[in-house]
């Protein structure tokens, strides 16, 4: 807007005219002396227009500009928040990283659906799920035994089949900086590098419940509730071994090495030493 020569008047300076102004200062003759301010903001306390058309037009720009101004103020105040928390995250992250200590069970396994026998190999992630009750209740399930020595067993049962033949589909260790307890959205991530998919011939060969046992009730083979639970690191362990040798192609062979020597590494498991596996199947 023009408000080249319009009147004004000023708390202090009493009445002048506008000689200069620009969208950011606006320059005011009066009686003795010209003023220089800061534009439209003089106008909210110290200055006022005649013009009641000029007036009211200012009075939406300035409108329009506080709210431009508590806009940025939040989104400064958003931002501040989110360094903070990340901030908060690190730190976090950075204690449980220094006092972790290896949980004997600290290996998930997941029951796929159909769906997720597809997703889970494109995009290298499971979900953990949503709380069912309590104070969480719909939120996701925060997975906390998983660390960065976990590893995750894709499963799956066809809908003709008994439990006793389910079979393994592949496997994948955690992301390298996963910490469950830490985790926001349920989604488990997988390795960058440490990732194995088995071939259905392979799947066939690679019984869960050859490895898996319920102490309690050791010739028990049921998955009732649940589409995942924790486990023995050594029956990983053994998954692994047994993995490599089922492999034939010589990189995905290398790979299966690699990923089984780092595990027995990150969880302090003697290859050596690993017993031969023991689960419900084999105690029939």
């Amino acid at each position: 807007m023009n408000l080249i020569n319009k009147k004004v008047t000023h708390k202090l300076f009493g009445m002048g005219s506008v000689v200069k102004h620009n969208d950011s200062s606006i320059e005011i003759h009066f009686e003795t002396e010209k003023k220089k301010f800061v534009f439209p903001d003089v106008f909210e306390k110290h200055l006022k227009l005649h013009d009641k058309g000029d007036a009211s037009s200012l009075e939406k720009i300035i409108e329009k500009r506080e709210l431009e101004r508590r806009e940025e103020e939040w989104q400064k105040e958003e931002e501040l928040k989110l360094l903070r928390k990340n901030q908060d995250l690190r730190q976090q992250h950075e204690k449980l990283m220094k006092n972790h200590k290896l949980h004997p069970e600290s290996q998930m396994v997941f029951w796929c659906d159909e769906e997720e026998q597809s997703t889970a190999f494109t995009e290298w992630k499971v979900f953990s799920g949503v709380a069912k009750s309590g104070v969480n209740k719909g939120k996701p399930n925060k997975p906390i035994r998983l660390f960065e020595n976990s590893a995750v067993l894709l499963t799956a049962v066809d809908p003709d089949s008994s439990e006793k033949e389910r079979r393994i589909l592949g496997v994948y260790m955690v992301k390298e900086d996963f910490i469950g307890k830490l985790s926001q959205d349920g989604n488990i991530p997988a390795h960058s590098k440490f990732r194995l998919k088995l071939t259905e011939e392979e799947a066939n060969n690679m019984l869960f419940w050859n490895y898996y046992v319920n102490e309690k009730f050791t010739h028990k083979m049921t998955w009732n509730t649940g589409k995942h639970r924790y486990f023995n690191n050594l029956w990983m362990a053994q998954i692994l071994r047994d993995i490599v040798s089922l492999k034939t192609d010589p990189q995905e062979q290398e790979l299966a090495q690699q990923f089984f020597d780092y595990f027995c590494k990150i969880n302090k498991i003697s290859a050596q030493e690993l017993p031969n596996p023991n689960g419900a199947l084999k105690r029939i």
